[in-house]
C-alpha cells in the first residue's frame, strides 16, 4: 500500500482549485496584473491594524469566547441595524476563522453524509467542495445566460429539490457572475425552501458592493423572525482583511449552543487580537467600505466597457460583487485560455471551469483595483482579443 493509497477516499477527493492553480503558475511575474483572486489591491487600513497591534500589546493572547468576544457581536448586531434596518441581538451572531470556515459549519450544523444541497451555479467553488467533502451531493442548478445577463429560473430550481434535499446555498450579490436576486426572486426561494422544510445558507459577503443603490436585497427583508437561514459572511472583502481568516454567521439564538460546539471541535475560536481589529472595522470602517465601493464601480466601468467595445465580448455591468464574468469570442477551453493570456499579457484571470456548471467558456475578472490598473489590464486584454 502506498502513502497516498492509505489516505482517506474524502481527502483524495478533495479536487485542486482551478484559480490556485493559476495563481501558482504566474505568481511574482514581472508586470503582472492578478484579476484571479477576490481581493482588493489595498492592504487593510491603519485604524484596523493598530487596534490588533493594541491588543496584542495589552496581552490579549489567551484562550477566548468560542462564539466571539461581546464587542464584537454587539458590533455585528449595530452593522445590521446600520446597514440592514435590523434589529438582532448578540446572541444572533457566530465569529468564525474566516467566510470559508463560517460555510463548513453551516455546512455541518443543517446537513448529514448522504443528503444533498443545491446551489446556482456557475459558483465560486469552495461551497459545494466543502460539502462532498462532508458527503454531501453538492447539486448545480445553472442560473441562465441571456443577452449577456444571468437570470434565475424558480421552475429549474425547484425540479432540482428530491427527498434527499436538505438546503438551498444562494450567493447574492454572485461570485462568480455578478447576479443578484431580487426581493421577489428572494421570495420565491424563501418560498420553495419554507414549502419543503429546507434550509437556507445565505451567502451575501458582497451585499454592500451594489451598484443600483446602497445595498443589495438580502434574505433579511423578506424573512420572519427564527426562519431556516444561516447567513454566512466575512470581513475580507469590505474592509480589505483577506489575510486575516475572520467571518461570521448570523443564525437563530436557538441553535447558538450547536455553533458554538462546532467552532470548538474546529477552530476553538478566533483569536481576540483579530477580533479587535474587526470590531474596530465595523464600528469604524463604513467611510472605507464606501470607498472601495466607489473604486469597484468606477474599475467595473473602465474594465466591462472596453472589454464590450472590442465587439468580441459577451457581458453587461454586473448588478453587484467584485467581478466581471466575460464571454470571449472564440474561447472554447477557459483554462488553456487563461495560461494563454497570463503568458502573454501578464494579466491573471480565473478560468470559468473553476465555478462548475454554467462557466466553461467564460474569464472571471476581479475589479477592485486601481482604475488605473484596471484600464491598463482592460487594454492589455483587448487586443489580445483583437488577434484571435
Amino acid at each position: 500500500m502506498t502513502i497516498m493509497s492509505s489516505l482517506s477516499p474524502r481527502s483524495l477527493a478533495a479536487p485542486e482549485s482551478g484559480i490556485v492553480e493559476l495563481v501558482n503558475y504566474a505568481r511574482g511575474r514581472d508586470g503582472l496584473i492578478p484579476l484571479w483572486v477576490g481581493e482588493g489591491d489595498l492592504p487593510t487600513p491603519d485604524f484596523i491594524s493598530k487596534a490588533a497591534q493594541a491588543s496584542l500589546s495589552a496581552g490579549e493572547t489567551f484562550y477566548t469566547w468560542q462564539r466571539g468576544v461581546p464587542p464584537l457581536r454587539e458590533a455585528l448586531a449595530r452593522y445590521y441595524q446600520r446597514h440592514f434596518n435590523k434589529t438582532m441581538s448578540p446572541d444572533n451572531f457566530y465569529v468564525t476563522g474566516s467566510g470559508m470556515q463560517a460555510i463548513k459549519l453551516a455546512i455541518e450544523a443543517v446537513t448529514s453524509p448522504g443528503d444533498d444541497m443545491v446551489f446556482l451555479s456557475p459558483a465560486w467553488p469552495n461551497f459545494a467542495a466543502s460539502a462532498e467533502l462532508s458527503g454531501v451531493k453538492a447539486i448545480a442548478v445553472p442560473l441562465e445566460f441571456m443577452d449577456g445577463k444571468w437570470q434565475l429560473d424558480i421552475g429549474k430550481l425547484e425540479a432540482a429539490i428530491t427527498p434527499k434535499t436538505r438546503a438551498l446555498f444562494v450567493n447574492t450579490p454572485s461570485n462568480p457572475t455578478g447576479w443578484t436576486a431580487t426581493h421577489d426572486d428572494l421570495k420565491a426561494i424563501l418560498s420553495l425552501a419554507r414549502k419543503h422544510g429546507l434550509w437556507i445558507m445565505a451567502d451575501e459577503i458582497y451585499a454592500l458592493y451594489y451598484y443600483n443603490g446602497p445595498r443589495a436585497p438580502s434574505f433579511l427583508d423578506v424573512m420572519e423572525e427564527d426562519e431556516r437561514i444561516l447567513f454566512v459572511n466575512s470581513f475580507s472583502k469590505n474592509w480589505s482583511m483577506t489575510g486575516w481568516r475572520a467571518g461570521w454567521i448570523v443564525a437563530p439564538s436557538a441553535i447558538g449552543q450547536v455553533l458554538e460546539n462546532l467552532i470548538q471541535y474546529s477552530t476553538s475560536g478566533v483569536a481576540q487580537f483579530i477580533q479587535a481589529g474587526a470590531t474596530v472595522a465595523l464600528d469604524q470602517g463604513d467611510a472605507f467600505v464606501a470607498e472601495n465601493v466607489a473604486k469597484a464601480t468606477l474599475s467595473r466601468d473602465l474594465f466591462c466597457d472596453a472589454l464590450i467595445a472590442t465587439n468580441r465580448v459577451e457581458t453587461l455591468k454586473p448588478d453587484g460583487a467584485i467581478y466581471a464574468f466575460l464571454k470571449i469570442d472564440g474561447v472554447t477551453d477557459a483554462r488553456r485560455a487563461a495560461l494563454d493570456i497570463v503568458d502573454r499579457t501578464g494579466v491573471g484571470l480565473a478560468p470559468g471551469t473553476a465555478f462548475g456548471a454554467g462557466g466553461s467558456l467564460f474569464m472571471r475578472a476581479c475589479f477592485l483595483r486601481d482604475p488605473g490598473q484596471i484600464a491598463t489590464a482592460a487594454e492589455r486584454l483587448s487586443g489580445y482579443i483583437a488577434g484571435l
